[in-house]
């Protein structure tokens, strides 16, 4: 069974360790691919499926084209001025036989670069001299009758180096065209705020949220913002800026404002710049007399991507003198740090490395530079288990192990954790054990695209998810052990044993991938797999390289602002091991933007808010960091897509792969949801959404989550959801077609009586809800478990609550009561045996309805 002890006083953290680090390989940001990513225009397109912005997303199967006449340019904003040393146009079949590469600093003047006579399509690689922010491929004559056809526009140089200038006095906003949210009456129009009069205003209807927003005309750098409120003032208020108008960067969140005049330094860019009221300070509604904006008069160097890995991360080969010292070393100050702040990540270059036992403690992780797992070998272990906390392994949390191979010393490697530590990539060269020496208790964990040769044995695991995988053999389990793509897995026998096996996984997509080509490094992107069953390497099909300067490489001390700036430039995010306190929400925008932590990076969200919004684009990538709630009540500690997403994107669907979320256990963190998803088509591949039950900040009240995740979007698909002890429900779902395979969760144990979790005549909220207005969903693998440790008579009216409907089924749940502190009256809604007594036995349901 599982207890997790609330009163364990854990073990002292060691002194802190300084350690050696080798250097790591740096990316040059010298004649960098400037253009991919970026914002791209053009004159026209053919349809609706071959835009602008597919000639520069990096994917040489999306293309670009134009209506069928002469005169049509593509154009690309680089973010700042550059200089251009080279272009290249990835031709497809319809190619321009004549045309022009032009370059300009505002979009309107152009200075032709190269002119091209005569062309016969295919690659063209230009080299260019010159200077912009803007650069254009002019067509003066097509080659065939169709228009002009482009698969990838590439723009290589250098970003410009202009000197930080100084804010300027001039209201770059008066006069400017304006809107609002709404107005109180005609005669305190949005324009009224931007006429330079403080004797006219804009005010709004009586609600909370309003915002009043000025076009600018083009995108500038935004460095202060001067507000002057009427007696109607916001409380609590954000300024935002775009490029677009549609998606929102926040410069600055501001709490408890007294209203009058206020200016505030801010940093950033946008043609777009507004004011997000959220809380107002009185009965009336918002209301400005003046709104007024300063831009910069000489520019802020861009972010640059690349460069070195921070020093958090061990680079090693195996011929790094003192190898097992630098792995004891870390494992010495990690193995009881459960609430500390250090955070590492080995990287191992490829070749084999002998007699290799690399013990993994809290915020640790170990991972291959090769392309594939076998191109990193390790003839020894990687080893976890729970000698620090008596032989119990229930709260080995937070570590990871990736892309690598393993042939362990005795023929079997040791593997006993619980939530949040995946195991991806790997080559087991022999049997993987799940349970800590002794046999003690485990609770739970993932595997994904790995190939295990022997033997697994879970023990005394209680509950296991594993996904496109190759398995020698499966032996044991507890209570729930679920597979998809499993070659070698056992048979489906939820009736009498543990298990839940599906052939396939109906969608699926890798987590990215640090790895070194020479001496550079990049990240691989894999691609989208359908039905998969096995491992997905060595082939790789389907995948992206993306070099690493075209990500902003974060290190402590990184400000949210360089953060949303480094994004709106059009790079990705790799963050390095540390902890990041952000004072505003990073907003991911761009389609495709990849957001990879390593060494378990963790990102704090302070002032109350939320740490991170996903726009409803495509193919997003969030994987591999922890977000942690600060003190200050977040609403939403990972949003993705806004309310009322509807965006189709089933061909290429936002994933978020070992993102994990914790509420209390480090500190007093608050957070009324956890995850809101409400994007169609999103994938979660792994998490542990965690309200915390023992550690520093734990209370019924003091570390208040009501919402573990919240799903509106349709046709989102969950493999390895593990959400536990929320206030309210775990898992509420909402929206359309969705789909979860294995779902581990408990209830709060703090909750303090009955009464405290009654809610419409039900004791209890279940775990996982299916919303009464969803017609289809669909599950598999499902256990909840109460341990009502503050009041032990509490019986919780079932684990699961969804609408009786033909399209609605739930295939092999259960739930337990642990040790017999509190009980299930049902499984699912009023159907299924109660748990009863002290036994720790499963009431199970293998089909629903």
């Amino acid at each position: 069974m599982r207890l997790r002890s609330l009163g364990v006083a854990l073990a002292a953290t060691a002194a802190l360790i300084t350690l050696p680090t080798i250097q790591s390989p740096t990316a040059s940001a010298a004649d960098t691919n400037l253009s991919q990513g970026r914002t791209a225009t053009s004159s026209s397109t053919e349809n609706a499926g071959t835009p602008a912005a597919s000639a520069v997303d990096g994917d040489t199967g999306t293309r670009w084209s134009s209506a069928a006449t002469d005169d049509q340019w593509l154009q690309v904003d680089l973010g700042t001025s550059a200089t251009i040393s080279q272009v290249v146009v990835n031709w497809e079949t319809a190619y321009g036989k004549d045309y022009k590469v032009q370059a300009s600093t505002d979009g309107n003047t152009w200075t032709d670069l190269q002119s091209v006579t005569g062309g016969d399509g295919g690659l063209d690689t230009l080299a260019v001299s010159g200077q912009g922010r803007y650069v254009r491929l002019q067509g003066v004559h097509r080659a065939t009758q169709w228009g002009y056809s482009v698969w990838e526009f590439q723009v290589f140089g250098t970003n410009g180096t202009t000197q930080p200038g100084t804010c300027s006095t001039a209201n770059s906003a008066q006069g400017k065209a304006a809107s609002a949210s709404s107005t109180e009456n005609a005669g305190t129009p949005a324009s009224a705020a931007f006429d330079g009069n403080d004797a006219t205003r804009w005010s709004s209807q009586a609600s909370d949220p309003q915002w009043l927003r000025v076009d600018l005309g083009s995108v500038q750098d935004v460095c202060k913002v001067d507000l002057n409120w009427e007696a109607a003032y916001a409380r609590d208020f954000q300024i935002q800026a775009s490029t677009d108008g549609q998606n929102w960067n926040t410069l600055k969140t501001v709490t408890g404002a007294t209203g009058g005049r206020a200016s505030y330094d801010v940093s950033g860019s946008g043609q777009y710049v507004r004011v997000l009221g959220t809380a107002r300070a009185t009965g009336y509604g918002y209301s400005l007399w003046e709104f007024a904006v300063h831009t910069g008069s000489g520019g802020t160097p861009p972010v640059e991507g690349g460069g070195d890995l921070g020093p958090n991360v061990i680079v090693v080969d195996p011929s790094t003198p003192n190898l097992q010292a630098k792995f004891d070393q870390v494992f010495a100050q990690q193995e009881s740090a459960q609430f500390g702040s250090g955070r590492y990540q080995f990287l191992l270059k490829p070749g084999t490395y002998n007699g290799i036992n690399a013990q993994l403690g809290f915020y640790t992780s170990i991972s291959g530079l090769g392309l594939n797992p076998d191109d990193t070998q390790i003839n020894g272990d990687i080893t976890v288990d729970a000698g620090w906390f008596n032989g119990n392994a229930t709260q080995n949390f937070w570590r990871s192990a990736e892309n690598l191979a393993i042939t362990p010393s005795n023929g079997t490697d040791r593997w006993a954790v619980a939530q949040a530590a995946p195991f991806r990539r790997i080559h087991v060269k022999g049997g993987l054990n799940l349970a800590p020496n002794g046999y003690g208790w485990a609770s739970g964990g993932y595997i994904a695209d790995s190939k295990i040769d022997g033997t697994v044995g879970p023990y005394s695991q209680q509950q296991w998810y594993t996904r496109d995988s190759s398995v020698g053999g499966w032996t044991n389990g507890v209570w729930n052990m679920t597979f998809t793509g499993v070659e070698g897995a056992p048979a489906t026998n939820f009736d009498t044993g543990p298990y839940t096996t599906l052939d396939t996984t109906p969608t699926s997509r890798e987590k990215p991938f640090l790895y070194l080509d020479g001496n550079d490094y990049k990240v691989f992107v894999p691609g989208k797999r359908t039905n998969a069953r096995g491992v997905s390497w060595p082939a790789n099909a389907g995948g992206t390289s993306l070099p690493l300067s075209q990500f902003y490489v974060v290190k402590p001390g990184a400000t949210a602002a360089t953060i949303n700036t480094a994004l709106a430039q059009g790079l990705n995010l790799l963050f390095t091991p540390g902890v990041y306190h952000l004072d505003q929400t990073i907003n991911v925008t761009r389609a495709n933007t990849v957001v990879l932590g390593l060494g378990l990076a963790t990102i704090v969200p302070d002032g109350g808010v939320d740490a991170m919004h996903v726009a409803d684009v495509d193919g997003v990538r969030l994987a591999g960091f922890l977000i942690d709630a600060g003190a200050a009540n977040s609403d939403t500690l990972l949003q993705i897509g806004p309310a009322g997403a509807g965006a189709d994107h089933s061909a290429n669907p936002t994933t978020m792969q070992d993102v994990f979320v914790r509420i209390g256990g480090a500190g007093p963190g608050l957070a009324t949801n956890s995850v809101v998803v409400n994007s169609d088509d999103v994938v979660i591949d792994h998490t542990w959404l965690w309200r915390a039950d023992h550690g520093d900040g734990v209370g019924w009240d003091t570390n208040r989550a009501d919402y573990g995740l919240k799903v509106n979007g349709d046709d989102v698909l969950a493999t390895g959801l593990f959400v536990e002890h929320f206030n309210k429900y775990d898992v509420l779902w909402s929206g359309e077609r969705g789909r979860t395979i294995f779902f581990q969760n408990e209830k709060a144990y703090d909750a303090p009586n009955s009464a405290a979790i009654t809610h419409d005549g039900i004791v209890g909220y279940a775990a996982y809800k299916v919303a009464d207005t969803v017609n289809v969903h669909e599950a598999w693998g499902l256990g909840s478990y109460c341990n009502y440790t503050s009041d032990p008579s509490i019986v919780q009216h079932h684990g699961f609550q969804v609408p009786v409907k033909t399209g609605i089924k739930l295939h092999d749940i259960l739930v337990i009561s642990l040790g017999g502190k509190g009980q299930y009256a049902h499984v699912v809604n009023d159907t299924g045996a109660p748990t009863s007594g002290t036994d720790t036995v499963p009431s199970k349901i293998t089909q629903f309805p």
